[in-house]
């Protein structure tokens, strides 16, 4: 089980790597090529692909600040017509709030083009108990400004009171900026009591800041898959439903017209890799940054089709 709250000092690119492979098992599986291919940037590969599918963090911003080369490059692949998204395993906000973010960081999207992990958790629940069920009580991790009105489902943000965690009936984990070690181990002992369902927003252990990576929903929810009868739900990269969300429509589109564009081996690549659609890793922003990445792709054997260091 991984440990609860390292110091901040040992969460870097070597220790996420680490702690991704730990969980290799529980992710799809996958074919690669055996080499990537280096190109300046996104425009390079205007010609070979129809659809951009463009990780957030890493890829278009780190943190709350736009990679310099991103605006431009995605305004160069709207204009050329090609369908550009956004997919993303951020699950704060909703699509609305991220279409004002990514506007102010100079990017214009279309709130439908905004693909997050979020849609993909919403979608489910309303299959699952949107109509039924509907005075159960879901305990959600989340920061303030998360809108849990607009799940499908009754919820309520979890704080500090161990009986709320008693009292709710499954628990769902959108954003970890709020979440402390006392809560972790609220809904450790809760669940050991009483094991419920937890839905997990976004599977990512880390995101990269401006000077740091933060901790996500995915590294909490792991801690919890050795506790009996706890069934966990993943919801976004690299899990089949956030691609089958993005790609309704495209149905028309070849899988190999497709490229999915992120900073991540385990999510962005393994997750587009295993749908069966073109990869590229950005290794000068996100995870990667300043480091080597051929050791990690070898250790990994997650080899992306394309590789750039900036969009």
């Amino acid at each position: 089980m991984i440990k609860t709250y390292p110091h901040p000092s040992e969460i870097n690119t070597a220790w996420a790597f680490e702690h991704y492979q730990t969980i290799r098992h529980t992710l799809p599986k996958a074919s690669f090529p055996q080499t990537s291919q280096w190109v300046e940037g996104l425009t390079d590969l205007m010609d070979d692909f129809d659809v951009f599918l463009l990780d957030a963090f890493g890829v278009l911003n780190v943190g709350q600040t736009s990679i310099k080369t991103a605006p431009a490059a995605v305004s160069a692949l709207q204009l050329a017509g090609k369908k550009v998204m956004v997919l993303t395993n951020g699950a704060s906000l909703p699509a609305s709030e991220s279409k004002k973010k990514f506007k102010c960081m100079g990017f214009d999207f279309d709130a439908d083009h905004i693909i997050a992990s979020r849609n993909a958790l919403c979608n489910a629940l309303a299959h699952s108990f949107g109509a039924q069920n509907t005075n159960a009580l879901w305990g959600v991790m989340a920061r303030p400004d998360s809108q849990l009105h607009e799940l499908p489902v009754a919820s309520v943000a979890l704080g500090d009171d161990g009986a709320l965690f008693d009292k709710v009936g499954g628990f769902i984990l959108l954003g970890a900026s709020y979440w402390t070690q006392h809560r972790q181990q609220l809904l450790v002992r809760s669940l050991i009591k009483k094991p419920r369902p937890v839905w997990v927003g976004n599977p990512d252990l880390v995101a990269p800041n401006e000077h740091h990576l933060s901790l996500e929903p995915g590294y909490f929810a792991h801690q919890l898959s050795q506790i009996n009868e706890v069934s966990l739900h993943f919801f976004g990269k690299p899990f089949a439903n956030i691609f089958q969300l993005a790609c309704q429509g495209l149905e028309d589109t070849p899988r190999h017209r497709i490229l999915m564009v992120g900073d991540t081996l385990h999510t962005d690549i393994l997750g587009g890799a295993a749908y069966g659609i073109k990869t590229a890793l950005i290794t000068g922003h996100g995870l990667f940054a300043k480091q080597n990445i051929t050791p990690y792709i070898t250790q990994s054997g997650i080899v992306p089709d394309y590789m750039m260091v900036s969009p």
